[in-house]
């Protein structure tokens, strides 16, 4: 595989969205836990003109990690999510420190 098909293949994972039950569905949960996580503040999402909430991948993985969290360890959501936003920032540092490696 050469790069520019990768390169193309990310671009168009991001510039898809999922809907409440496509992420539901790939989270293996029920729509109501999504809306619950919204309604609380846990899940960040969009939300279009019509009213529908949508989510990009990096919201799809923020969601997989809160459900792994709350499920292995019996969380809290909030804790679960908590756990969600340092995993966030170390992703953050990690990728900043790969670029400066580079420069």
């Amino acid at each position: 595989m050469h790069n520019s098909e990768i390169l193309i293949t990310s671009i168009e994972v991001e510039q898809t969205y999922l809907t409440v039950e496509q992420l539901a569905s790939l989270c293996a949960v029920e729509a109501d836990w999504v809306l619950q996580h919204i309604s609380d503040g846990l899940l960040p999402a969009h939300k279009l003109d019509s009213g529908n909430w949508c989510f990009s991948s990096a919201q799809l993985t923020r969601a997989k990690r809160i459900l792994m969290v709350e499920r292995t360890f019996d969380a809290m959501p909030e804790l679960a999510a908590l756990v969600a936003d340092m995993q966030e920032e170390l992703d953050s540092l990690r990728r900043r420190l790969r670029r400066a490696g580079q420069s």
